[in-house]
């Protein structure tokens, strides 16, 4: 008689159950449930003001819920963060590094935190990679906006992430560099089967690189598919309009 063993199931990246976040009066996230397969990447799709940024801060752990659950990687992020903290990173060009620290000296404080070996040579292969040699030994508050949006990436790639949570990650760079940083999150993708989860207004880049659009509005999930599977049930040619359908509240093509 022969049995059979079980299969293990491999824990989803994310897994956002029941999430809500207040501030005050002001219901920033309502009830938003999600669950995102790892080696995807998923685009939180919103204007301003509705819940993309607040969301990515749960699912850090960096905000506290008001009600509901987040796991990352099978780990509750409100229970036992510590124990996934290393395998995640994030990256926003909103978040300034200490200006009077140089590149490197940024890059070493970001490394030990997350506690990189042979963080020397990893710093250095990064460096190499995101083109940064010859602005290592500059402050940071010296760099220009696409510098600074390199150093910001390799701090976010230090740790070899499992997840990469962006928050606008080319914002305000010009087409060349924005493309630039969009060819290499693809192939930090492809070598690491990373899970990648994007906020972001450009319509080309959520196009480009999404395999999935969450769509919010004031807090609530209104719309949750492929891109192709949201432009043809809103009867358009490109996301850019159906971002506008649903922020004005038109709804789908009939």
């Amino acid at each position: 008689m022969s049995t059979t063993k079980p299969t293990s199931v491999e824990p989803p990246a994310i897994a956002v159950e029941a999430l809500s976040k207040r501030y005050g009066a002001t219901l920033a996230v309502s009830s938003v449930s999600f669950t995102i397969p790892r080696g995807s990447v998923t685009a939180l799709l919103g204007g301003n003001g509705a819940g993309k940024t607040t969301t990515i801060g749960m699912i850090m752990g960096l905000v506290v819920p008001t009600e509901g659950r987040v796991s990352v990687l099978g780990v509750d992020m409100a229970t036992q963060p510590h124990l996934v903290r290393g395998r995640m990173n994030f990256e926003s060009p909103y978040v300034d590094m200490p200006h009077r620290l140089t590149v490197r000296q940024n890059l070493n404080v970001f490394g030990r935190l997350y506690g990189v070996p042979d963080l020397k040579e990893t710093i250095q292969r990064i460096a190499t990679d995101l083109a940064l040699l010859e602005v290592m030994e500059r402050p940071s508050g010296r760099l220009s906006a696409g510098q600074k949006t390199r150093v910001a990436l390799a701090k976010a790639l230090i740790n070899d992430p499992d997840v990469l949570l962006l928050d606008e990650p080319t914002a305000s760079l010009d087409p060349d560099t924005a493309d630039w940083v969009r060819t290499h999150l693809e192939a930090y993708r492809s070598r690491k089967n990373a899970t990648i989860l994007l906020a972001s207004h450009n319509m080309a880049e959520v196009e480009r690189l999404a395999d999935r659009v969450i769509m919010l509005k004031r807090g609530e999930i209104v719309d949750d598919a492929a891109p192709r599977a949201l432009l043809e049930k809103y009867g358009r040619s490109d996301l850019e309009d159906v971002f506008l359908d649903v922020a004005r509240g038109r709804g789908a093509a009939a």
